[in-house]
């Protein structure tokens, strides 16, 4: 189930974000009680329980289990005892008092249908599976209808812990790893069979670390339609919450009928992600900064001209165990200039050929873009503002280097290619005119500087994003073996485009 938990200051606001929250698509919602001003359970909770239009949990979290309540612990227990009576259909109880309360409501749970969910926070780590399992089988002794324990992720590889756990419990669980690096135990909940997870109404109004919107559970990760066979890909990456590819990858698996959710992993280690995340289930990644170099290391297999490169963006896990690397910026960025070439009255069957292309930069895109270039024919450029660097490349490639500041005035010739992969490119207002066709990989904003005035100079422009949609799509058959569907993956970039 997906559950909303409200935070809410008054009553009024509480029921209001209740009808919200059913809109929004949620099961059930928690309300956090503890977040109420001046809380008066005689009068509140029959206002919140009676009228409700969705199932709720009733929770009451105390400053010691890292609630807000602060009172007298009588008085709160004696609150949760009268949600029992008003027939709430869930309350939380801490782990710390649960033994002694459930005892005490014996006769009332016999004429109640309120179910009563155990739960217990550690806000500092996420312990090791045989330790989560041993407070597991104490948290199920108290006699709770369904458990809940929730730990803090300070590893993206410390949900798999949880997971394992989760697994095996006897009683309906709810098992959750606060923060960034524990998204993924969000996302998961369904597939490793979690009774509920959480999503916010909106950003900002998070009960833990770490919750993600009901909006991305149900629309984006597709959580309604996840199961235990559903297949796991993501992006691989540090910094990763910037990445549009859930937004275009899910879309993608749903337009073409694929049991799969592509999630964002919050990577510090590759290599122990890789030997953790090692089940058929998790079928392949998209790698990006700062892994594309380690994953050469990685991965048993790397194609050709990944290892030429010297960078792998794609991780394929094969039938057999192996991990494949593989790279679809070379061939996104190159088919994509290509096209601008044929665009600017190129008509035969090798746009690159004996062109003349200059590459700006000298690191990961900028070797993509070298070896490509040099790959289909081209004579090969390489300008940077570390002249060492360009020369280390154009050696490797078997290119020429320049420094970034004599580009302005290099023009051998006309009908040149220009590719850019850096932030920086060249300065304004440079000379252009010997350039037929003009590449920016930086596609924020989507009509850069660089190509503003390279179309005023008359030479046909191509953005980056086509690139980005080129090689996501080339992950995509990687990941699928299926034909991607292009035109609902542009659509989306389309949207998307700043």
């Amino acid at each position: 189930m997906l559950c909303a938990p409200l935070v809410a200051e008054s009553v009024e606001e509480m029921l209001h974000q209740i009808k919200a929250a059913k809109a929004s698509g949620a099961d059930v919602v928690e309300l956090r009680v503890d977040y109420i001003n001046s809380f008066q359970p005689g009068v509140d909770l029959p206002r919140l329980i009676e009228g409700r239009v969705l199932p709720v949990i009733i929770t009451y979290r105390p400053n010691w289990e890292g609630g807000l309540y602060e009172g007298d612990e009588a008085a709160r227990v004696a609150a949760l005892s009268l949600a029992i009576e008003l027939q709430a259909d869930f309350i939380d109880v801490e782990l710390q008092v649960a033994e002694d309360f459930i005892a005490s409501q014996s006769s009332k749970r016999s004429s109640s249908s309120t179910r009563i969910i155990v739960s217990n926070h550690n806000y500092h780590t996420t312990p090791s599976s045989e330790e989560i399992g041993r407070l597991v089988a104490r948290m199920q002794a108290t006699g709770a209808d369904i458990i809940k324990f929730v730990t803090t992720a300070n590893n993206v590889v410390d949900s798999a812990n949880v997971f394992r756990v989760l697994a095996h419990t006897q009683v309906p669980t709810i098992a959750l790893v606060m923060g960034q690096k524990g998204l993924i135990s969000r996302l998961l909940s369904p597939k490793f069979g979690g009774f509920l997870t959480f999503g916010t109404l909106s950003s900002g109004k998070e009960s833990a670390p770490g919750q993600p919107t009901l909006t991305d559970l149900v629309r984006t990760y597709r959580l309604r339609e996840m199961d235990c066979d559903t297949r796991v890909y993501g992006i691989i990456g540090n910094p990763v919450g910037h990445s549009k590819g859930p937004y275009l990858h899910n879309p993608a698996f749903e337009a073409i009928g694929y049991n799969a959710v592509y999630l964002p992993f919050l990577v510090d280690n590759l290599a122990e992600f890789l030997s953790v995340y090692s089940a058929p289930d998790f079928g392949g990644f998209s790698v990006t900064i700062p892994f594309k170099e380690d994953a050469l290391k990685c991965c048993d297999e790397v194609e050709s001209s990944a290892k030429a490169i010297g960078a792998v963006n794609t991780i394929i896990r094969r039938a057999d165990g192996k991990f494949v690397g593989y790279n679809t910026d070379c061939e996104a960025a190159i088919s994509a200039i290509e096209d601008g070439v044929r665009e600017s009255g190129y008509h035969g069957s090798q746009p690159l050929s004996g062109k003349l292309c200059v590459v700006i930069g000298a690191g990961g895109a900028g070797k993509a873009l070298a070896f490509g270039a040099k790959h289909r024919g081209a004579r090969v450029v390489i300008a940077n503002r570390n002249f060492e660097r360009a020369k280390v490349l154009a050696e490797s490639v078997g290119a020429e280097a320049i420094s970034l500041e004599t580009l302005s005035s290099f023009q051998p010739e006309t009908g040149m290619i220009l590719a850019n992969s850096t932030s920086v490119g060249m300065q304004p207002n440079a000379a252009l005119k010997g350039y037929s066709v003009v590449f920016d990989a930086v596609y924020t904003p989507l009509e850069t500087r660089l190509l503003r005035e390279a179309k005023e100079s008359g030479a046909v422009v191509v953005s980056g994003l086509e690139m980005f949609i080129r090689q996501a799509i080339g992950q995509f058959e990687l990941f699928t073996g299926q034909p991607a569907p292009k035109s609902v993956m542009r659509e989306i970039v389309a949207k998307m485009a700043p």
